[in-house]
């Protein structure tokens, strides 16, 4: 084979490479959009000790997804939590924060957590700093179910299963 072929093969080789590169960095973003998280949206409820968790999650817009969250038990509201996630530099940032009865401030600011793993149905954060979660993972594992699983910054690891409200309330 010429240089000149040789030349032209070795370039069409690195315009390949580089549009799979391209093609595969555009993939990842996508994956990792907000929007990807739309099997979130709902009500859901379960047990988690002697209280019950509810988290009602707002369906992804404009780049956010959020829920609010309470623990209740013996009658009365023991704790509010905010949770946002919103796309941020092609990737997904996780915001938490929770309240005690009264609107008291758990903390100073709310824990923020970077991005983790995402797939079907699954999505995982990781801590960027202080707080009470070193990770903290959702899934939904059939169409009534939502599962939480949180490993604790001294290393306690748990899962939280709740159901569909709906399912709830219909029987």
């Amino acid at each position: 084979m010429s240089n000149s072929k040789n030349r032209l093969v070795q370039t069409l080789k690195i315009v390949s490479l580089l549009a799979l590169a391209c093609m595969t960095s555009s993939t990842f973003a996508e994956a990792n959009g907000v929007k990807d998280l739309a099997w979130m949206t709902g009500s859901w409820e379960g047990p988690i000790g002697a209280s019950v968790l509810e988290e009602n999650w707002s369906r992804p817009l404009d780049g956010s997804i959020s829920a609010l969250v309470r623990s209740r038990g013996e009658g009365k509201t023991t704790m509010i939590e905010l949770i946002v996630i919103e796309q941020e530099n092609d990737s997904l940032v996780l915001r938490v924060q929770q309240w005690d009865p009264g609107f008291s401030p758990r903390t100073p600011g709310p824990q923020v957590m970077a991005l983790q793993s995402i797939g079907k149905n699954r999505v995982g954060f990781v801590s960027t700093g202080e707080g009470g979660l070193k990770t903290l993972a959702y899934s939904r594992p059939s169409k009534d179910k939502f599962n939480i699983d949180i490993e604790t910054s001294d290393g306690a690891k748990f899962q939280i299963n709740l159901s569909s409200i709906n399912t709830i309330l219909a029987k």
